[in-house]
């Protein structure tokens, strides 16, 4: 089998990577081949009995998908994106990756299938950005998109893509709307959603943390290893079950900033909390409030997507992966 991951610099990226290769295999398939690519260089790692390539590519330049689709990948895991904070400042930046390098992905892939019989399973990185306030309580598959946001307009656009594709038999789509990934390791990005790791990861580790929001501030979360697990999943599942509806709602975790605070005060204590500094932030705070709050992800979780039922879960699940399994003395 053979595996492209667009995006593969990136924190999920790298994790994702790392899993293929402990595994060695995926729907039953020994890997023979991982091809990383992202705008910047990609972690560079071994494997025995597997290749692996690394390359540096703008997928926003129209040449590059039909070269990275002509090696024929068996799946292929599109993770690369302009996040919604840059999305939002850069209109052009955002739709020429977000949007425009999508598109030449799905349509090199048509043009390798009129060459000769050629459909991979196609999984695509969507977000909770394609839906708009007014919410309802629980927001289900059928919820429309109506996103506030270029980053969710952008998503938007591809999960349309990805179904008609799909549909067409061009490729075998899954979408998955990707929550809030929390806590993030390593340093802050430009997403305007950073700051839910933030105040997490930094006191963690002794370091002060900013808040820009209020502590009622609601959102939906999952941690990395739950998005990893959604990943591999969506490329092994049996996608007849998904009929043509091919984008679906991650399993995840509503909480408020507070029930963050406090379950990093049941794990870490006091002294971690004391070290989160509010600084409210106008834009920020709109942003946040004009986001999915809470979700009903009864569809994805009987199709076998699994995520977490805590915030301590999620905090432990930090400190086990990326802290060695303790807090710092």
């Amino acid at each position: 089998m053979k595996i492209l991951i667009i995006g593969a610099a990136g924190m999920v990226g790298r994790k994702l990577t790392s899993a293929l290769i402990a595994s060695g295999s995926l729907a039953g398939k020994d890997i023979e081949r991982i091809e990383l690519v992202d705008a910047f260089e990609p972690e560079a790692v071994t494997a025995d009995g597997i290749e692996i390539a690394r390359k540096v590519v703008d997928i926003a330049d129209p040449s590059v998908a039909p070269d990275l689709i002509s090696r024929r990948p068996d799946v292929i895991f599109h993770l690369a994106a302009i996040v919604s904070g840059e999305a939002e400042l850069d209109f052009d930046k955002g739709y020429a990756i977000n949007l425009d390098g999508t598109r030449y992905l799905y349509d090199a892939i048509r043009a390798e299938g009129q060459k000769a019989d050629y459909c991979p399973r196609f999984v695509f990185t969507s977000s909770i950005a394609v839906f708009g306030a007014p919410f309802p309580d629980k927001i289900g598959d059928e919820f429309f998109q109506t996103p506030r946001t270029s980053y969710g307009t952008q998503k938007a656009i591809g999960e349309l893509l990805l179904s008609d594709y799909s549909r067409r038999g061009i490729l075998d789509g899954v979408g998955i709307r990707l929550p809030t990934i929390c806590i993030r390791p390593g340093k802050p990005n430009k997403a305007a959603s950073g700051f839910f790791s933030n105040i997490l990861r930094e006191p963690l580790i002794g370091q002060e943390a900013v808040l820009p929001v209020d502590e009622t501030a609601r959102h939906w979360h999952a941690s990395p290893r739950a998005a990893v697990g959604f990943l591999l999943h969506a490329a092994e599942m049996d996608t007849a079950s998904l009929g043509t509806r091919r984008n679906l709602n991650m399993p995840g975790l509503s909480a408020t900033v507070g029930e963050q605070i406090e379950a990093l005060r049941r794990v870490a204590g006091d002294k971690a909390v004391a070290l989160i500094r509010k600084e409210p932030d106008a834009m920020i705070t709109e942003m946040v409030e004009g986001w999915a709050k809470d979700f009903d992800a009864s569809r994805a979780m009987s199709l076998g997507f699994k995520a977490e039922s805590s915030f301590d879960e999620i905090i432990r699940i930090h400190i086990d992966d990326e802290l060695g399994g303790e807090l710092p003395k």
